[in-house]
């Protein structure tokens, strides 16, 4: 990060919003303007602090990118987030409701990076949320400084050595909610598939002199929605009719 002082405070501030439970308060200052490279910029500077304070980057997301969520939000990315290893949780999990701010999920499929920046696995994931916007409009530098506005993912590890060519012949990603279908379509947002989103990580990532690693888990982007949830919901992501990743909300 540069050597700007109110980039330095906000991010300050944005940290330590995230942990008491209010993330992203300072958007809700008609005054707060940013640029997206300055929201990357906050992005960053936030990751730096949780990792001083012991937190890791498990990976990257990929956000703002299918029709669903281009619709729900009013404009559109790709822009991509951090995630935490502190934040992985697996398939089975129980969400603690009271733990977010308007905590909505979104169903989608995920990779992992291998040697070389290769794809080695492929699986589907469900994505956590902080569903809050502060400012009175929408737009990609709240998201970005918001770290794309999530807080956690829910992981299959049992599939976690899947190939991606499993689900070469697969053409139905699902969401269910208590049972309900909310949300169907394709599994990947990206018409190029998990090739395309990865390419899309790494050119962006370099701008900054950054790449995907070893190990890495990255969210492709969901080609669906965001739904919220709450109390007692049981959330589950099917591809072609089979369940493969569900979590509690508590």
């Amino acid at each position: 990060m540069g050597p700007d002082p109110r980039l330095e405070v906000l991010a300050e501030r944005q940290w330590r919003d995230y942990r008491s439970g209010r993330p992203g308060s300072a958007f809700a200052d008609p005054g707060l303007v940013l640029t997206l490279s300055e929201a990357y910029d906050v992005q960053a500077e936030v990751a730096r602090l949780r990792c001083e304070e012991g937190d890791t980057v498990a990976g990257h997301k990929i956000g703002c990118i299918g029709p669903g969520v281009v619709e729900q939000f009013g404009m559109a990315g790709p822009i991509y987030a951090r995630l935490f290893g502190s934040e992985r949780r697996r398939s089975g999990a129980v969400i603690r409701h009271k733990d977010h701010t308007n905590l909505a999920i979104e169903g989608e499929m995920a990779v992992r990076i291998g040697a070389g920046g290769a794809i080695v696995a492929a699986f589907p994931v469900i994505e956590l949320h902080n569903f809050v916007f502060r400012a009175p409009r929408k737009t990609l530098a709240e998201l970005v400084a918001n770290n794309g506005i999530n807080a956690g993912v829910v992981v299959p590890h049992h599939l976690a050595e899947t190939p991606v060519e499993r689900w070469l012949g697969a053409k139905n990603l699902s969401v269910e909610i208590n049972g309900k279908v909310v949300a169907s379509g394709p599994l990947w947002a990206f018409s190029g598939g998990p090739e395309e989103a990865v390419a899309w990580l790494r050119s962006n990532l370099g701008l900054c002199g950054r790449s995907p690693t070893s190990g890495d888990l990255v969210l492709t982007g969901t080609p669906l929605g965001l739904y919220p949830v709450k109390p007692d919901d049981r959330v589950v992501v099917k591809v072609d009719d089979e369940i493969h990743v569900d979590c509690v909300i508590a």
